[in-house]
């Protein structure tokens, strides 16, 4: 199973209790589906998969699945920088019936790229949920070079990946091994940086794993729809009318500024949980600023 279009990298809106709210998580669940997106999320990391509990992690999934029933396409934030422990997230996303599951680069310990085909080796093997690699390096130290993607894209399950890495040029680089290796048509590459969609998919990315699509589902979706019919032009017009809002909902470490946006919108989010900390005041009326001129407030 490919995925192309625009899935959500949702928020876990938390109780006064902090405590996972599950009602809300319905709510915004159908308000996304609503406004036209083609996936969903749960646990990534502006889900703020470093402070849930695995328990969390597991309901989480388990709510996304039976919430969406078959709507849109629902995906499992089932990583971890020990294999074994990825691996049983894997395992039960796909017994809970997730479509995908998406599975970080190992953080902090700096696997080497054998390890890391590896890794996703070990993952292919023991499970048969499609999976999409998650390459961060701002966020966990290791970069997956093209090289290695196309060696992980010969395992049957995986799928795909979402790039984060910003370099343009790796990308071009990476599409082109992928091509040399005939694994393109079976494998896409999802963009992980909102305001680099645009020229990532003229380059030949076939969607977003979106943080901007939490606060405006809509319009990230008909930015990506129109890149996918190569309505490039209209695309761009979307693309500048959004920068505002990719730029601010980064102007702090990621979920902030996006759970205090939903929050501005009255839509359930609550608060983060430490170490990240709120939002500096400062920034309160930058948020609000935006929200307003994209008349969303």
């Amino acid at each position: 199973m490919n995925f192309e279009g625009t899935a959500v990298a949702m928020i876990t809106p938390f109780t006064e209790e902090n405590e996972v709210d599950e009602e809300g998580y319905r709510k915004n669940i159908n308000f996304l589906i609503e406004n036209g997106v083609d996936g969903l999320l749960a646990a990534g990391t502006t889900g703020e998969s470093a402070t849930i509990t695995i328990p969390e992690q597991k309901k989480l999934i388990d709510i996304l699945i039976e919430e969406v029933d078959g709507r849109v396409a629902t995906i499992a934030g089932a990583g971890s920088n020990s294999t074994n422990d990825a691996l049983e997230l894997v395992q039960y996303a796909e017994s809970a019936g997730a479509d995908m599951a998406l599975v970080i680069t190992p953080y902090y310990n700096k696997p080497q790229p054998h390890g890391l085909v590896e890794h996703y080796k070990a993952i292919n093997n023991n499970s048969d949920i499609p999976i999409i690699v998650y390459n961060v390096p701002s966020r966990t130290g290791t970069d997956i070079d093209p090289e290695t993607i196309a060696n992980v894209a010969e395992f049957e399950n995986v799928v795909g990946i979402k790039e984060a890495n910003p370099d343009l040029d790796k990308l071009s680089k990476t599409k082109k091994t992928l091509i040399e290796a005939d694994l393109d048509d079976k494998f896409s590459i999802l963009s992980g940086n909102d305001d680099l969609t645009l020229p990532m998919m003229s380059m030949g990315a076939k969607g977003v794993i979106s943080v901007v699509a939490n606060v405006d589902p809509f319009r990230m979706s008909q930015l990506v729809n129109n890149c996918l019919d190569g309505s490039y032009e209209k695309a761009m017009e979307l693309h500048y009318e959004l920068y505002d809002l990719m730029k601010v909902l980064f102007i702090e470490s990621n979920p902030v500024p996006t759970k205090v946006a939903l929050k501005m919108l009255g839509r359930p989010s609550g608060d983060i949980r430490l170490p990240l900390a709120p939002l500096k005041d400062e920034n309160l009326s930058k948020v609000e600023k935006v929200l307003n001129d994209l008349d969303l407030l």
